[in-house]
């Protein structure tokens, strides 16, 4: 009887459904959430900005757990499907608070001598803000490698497909994202709270719900067990034998395929020169050659266990390049919708854009960007490179790191423009005013996000999720979300350091409530000075970074594979590499 064919691109719909309603109601519920602290509950403009990023960075630092909990025992299926639910009784708590007069604090539309939200309205809002950051744990590291492994990700699975993955991930989120920004944020401004924030909420229930019913369709790949511990058991089993020689030939090293058999579904890891000391682990000693039950893995590892760890060790100064770049503009966000606000925003005498919708300019240039970067620029790339992608993603993500230290310059020389035209209208000691300066001076500052945004979130994740270990790729992914995290709780110093040492009143580079009498351009380019520095900082671990090597197998070539160490053992011939415990003695 022929076998039920699982996963392919199928499964997408029901799969982006839940990721794509998740973007949905993160962006709708945070795009605009500076204006609902700072004008529903009051709060100045640093706190508030603070209270968003510190939250940010716990969403972003929560992926951990969440990726630890499926590669561990869970799995990714229902890890979402629990993460979905606990979200979406964040979203319900902040929906009630909305709603209900008595959560929160008087209105104030002069914005001056107002009353602040108490201890209690604060503490809702801080508990639905937990939840959501809670849930999107469990949600953002899984979805895009549960999706992946719909597909034979292979190197020769890749060629083969003529299109990336990741690039259709990103196209499908930038959809939510631009409904959101466009849709939930108008409602928000013209209608009210509560439907603002109800909408995502029904959304991310509608989500849940198509995924499930999809679950006959998926390939579920069983968990591995825990990557941290078998990271642990090659550190423990290395330092046991640090006295130990290294053999010349790694060749003698231990290797058992029947052991790795669950976390190498698609190709063992090979021996690499790096960072030898590890190999001792995979040392097999003469006590050890006797052994005939199955490894202590706390004192011997096998070679692909060993390479999972230098992979991990590899990847890391790459990741790190990305925390200041999300440090750089963790608040950028915040204050440039202060300054829409402060703008005019007419399209017509009627109808103005609401000030958070205009990252909808961001987000149209990189779903524009993503079209032409696979239909125009990879096919040039390729006949140049002879690359099946054109460029690797270290270069792709290079090329976004340089757009990005340019659209914080332009963002800093926009700002000394606002001002001046505010100064030569006299008001500056007017923070309510609209300033005779179209709004559209920010545009430019939002492309050039959206460009690099082609190239280094969507190089980062995927390069990521190439160079990892198939069996940590949702920790790997959740690193992708730990740069995000400390990088936002690194701009939250970044901020309060310079609102606290750059003088007080009309000296301050970032001023509580009077934006005008700020030097927010002086804070651009100090952030951009640093996006500097760590742009050269990558460059330097990009020239030095060399790729893992594993000996694939493709989908076509697993059932060949199969057939083959069925023979194999019905001859009694052991086809492995390297050293395999047999009996009483060494093979």
């Amino acid at each position: 009887m022929k076998e039920k064919k699982i996963g392919g691109i199928r499964t997408m719909p029901f799969i982006f459904a839940n990721e794509i309603c998740d973007r949905f109601a993160s962006s709708g519920f945070h795009a605009n959430m500076i204006t609902y602290l700072t004008n529903e509950l009051n709060l100045p403009m640093v706190k508030a900005s603070n209270t968003l990023t510190n939250f940010g960075g716990t969403a972003s630092f929560t992926p951990l757990i969440g990726a630890l909990i499926a590669d561990s025992f869970a799995g990714r299926f229902w890890t979402i499907v629990v993460s979905s639910i606990i979200y979406i009784l964040g979203l319900v708590s902040i929906t009630i608070s909305a709603i209900l007069p008595s959560l929160r604090p008087p209105p104030c539309p002069s914005q001056t001598n107002c009353i602040e939200a108490s201890n209690l309205q604060l503490w809702i809002l801080y508990i639905s803000l937990l939840l959501t950051s809670l849930g999107s744990g469990g949600i953002r590291p899984n979805v895009v490698t549960f999706a992946a492994d719909q597909f034979d990700m292979t190197k020769k699975g890749v060629a083969n497909r003529g299109w990336n993955f990741f690039n259709l991930y990103y196209f499908s989120m930038g959809l939510a994202t631009l409904t959101a920004l466009t849709v939930v944020v108008y409602i928000q401004e013209n209608v009210g709270w509560g439907w603002g924030l109800g909408i995502p909420t029904i959304a991310m229930a509608i989500s849940i719900v198509v995924f499930v019913v999809g679950a006959p369709l998926y390939k579920k790949i069983k968990p591995g067990g825990s990557p941290l511990v078998r990271l642990v058991q090659v550190v423990a089993a290395a330092f046991r034998k640090r006295n130990v020689e290294l053999p010349e030939d790694p060749k003698v090293l231990y290797q058992n395929k029947e052991l790795d058999a669950g976390i190498s579904l698609q190709g063992r890891l090979l021996h690499s020169d790096q960072y030898k000391w590890l190999d001792r682990a995979a040392i097999v000693t003469t006590e050890e050659a006797k052994n005939t039950t199955p490894p202590n893995l706390w004192r011997l590892n096998t070679v692909h266990r060993i390479e999972e760890l230098k992979c991990i060790i590899r990847m890391l100064p790459i990741w790190a390049s990305g925390i200041l770049l999300v440090t750089s503009h963790s608040h950028q966000n915040s204050f440039t919708i202060l300054q829409a606000r402060s703008m005019d925003r007419h399209l017509s005498k009627s109808f103005e854009i609401p000030p958070a919708s205009l990252s909808i300019f961001g987000i149209l240039t990189m779903l524009t960007g993503l079209v032409l970067y696979e239909r125009l620029f990879v096919p040039a790339a390729r006949r140049l490179t002879k690359k099946p992608a054109g460029i690797t993603c270290l270069q792709r993500m290079g090329v976004g790191f340089a757009v990005n230290i340019l659209a914080t310059l332009v963002s800093s020389f926009v700002e000394m423009k606002r001002k001046r035209v505010a100064a030569h209208h006299n008001l500056l000691d007017y923070p309510k005013a609209i300033i005779p300066i179209s709004v559209f001076w920010l545009v430019p500052q939002f492309c050039l996000h959206g460009v690099a945004e082609v190239f280094m979130s969507v190089g980062h994740l995927e390069f990521l999720y190439d160079q990892s270990p198939e069996s940590m790729r949702s920790t790997a992914a959740a690193l992708y979300w730990i740069a995000i995290s400390i990088g936002n709780y690194l701009g939250t110093l970044l901020v309060t350091l310079v609102h606290n040492y750059t003088g007080s009143g009309e000296n301050n580079w970032l001023p509580d409530r009077n934006l005008n009498r700020g030097r927010l351009e002086y804070y651009y380019l100090l952030v951009s000075g640093i996006q500097v520095v760590n742009f050269v900082y990558y460059v330097v671990c990009a020239w030095f970074y060399s790729s893992k090597p594993v000996d694939e197998v493709s989908e076509k070539g697993k059932d060949e594979e199969e057939l083959e160490d069925v023979e194999v053992a019905n001859k009694g011939v052991d086809r492995h590499e390297g050293v395999e415990l047999v009996g009483n003695g060494t093979v």
